[in-house]
């Protein structure tokens, strides 16, 4: 999987100017200053930003999992309807599995508003992750989880079977990761 060459501007802003990179196996993290345009590349690489120029190879939009800044969690379902809103009904047997990723063993039928920030934010990861794709996109997933549920919850993501590339600024992440690429911008650009 790579994107080649992806121009994307806002108005007269350019973000991403001719930007390529190769995704390899394993988890991958963008480490940049805010505001250096990771998380345009990455909703570009999810098909909800139109590049101007370039194009991703070797996955579609439909194969792609993302996880957004924002928890993005509905505040009238709860932690178990969460999970099974994204899987099959021949897989809410594994919903019990996702929750003790979450560690929310306990929070089943919380609703969003009775968690912590962390327990939202793991929520929405392990939402996502559930989801399944040949790719997970995750913008800052560890915001407000504590160093010992990161170590658990990057160790999960470097025993999957698909590439992940996630946007990190947190140097636990950056040593646990299988590959850091540090980046600039803007436009975006690889150090």
């Amino acid at each position: 999987m790579r994107v080649e060459h992806l121009t994307v501007s806002y108005g007269e802003k350019r973000v991403l100017d001719g930007f390529s990179l190769e995704i390899p196996q394993g988890v991958t993290v963008l480490s940049g200053p805010s505001g250096c345009g990771k998380t345009t590349l990455l909703r570009t690489i999810a098909g909800l930003e139109r590049p101007e120029s370039g194009r991703v190879e070797g996955i579609t939009p439909a194969e792609t999992a993302i996880l957004f800044q924002e928890d993005r969690l509905f505040p009238w379902r709860t932690v178990e309807q969460h999970l099974t809103d994204v899987l099959p009904r021949s897989r809410w047997n594994e919903v019990p599995r996702w929750i003790a990723l979450a560690e929310l063993e306990g929070e089943e039928h919380s609703r969003p508003a009775a968690l912590s920030g962390g327990m939202r934010r793991r929520l929405a990861l392990v939402r996502c992750l559930a989801l399944g794709g040949a790719l997970y996109l995750l913008d800052e997933p560890f915001t407000g989880i504590d160093p010992e549920r990161t170590q658990r919850l990057m160790a999960f993501l470097k025993e999957l079977s698909v590439p992940v590339l996630l946007s990190s600024h947190e140097s636990q992440v950056l040593s646990l990761a299988h590959q850091v690429i540090g980046v600039d911008g803007f436009p975006l650009r690889i150090l």
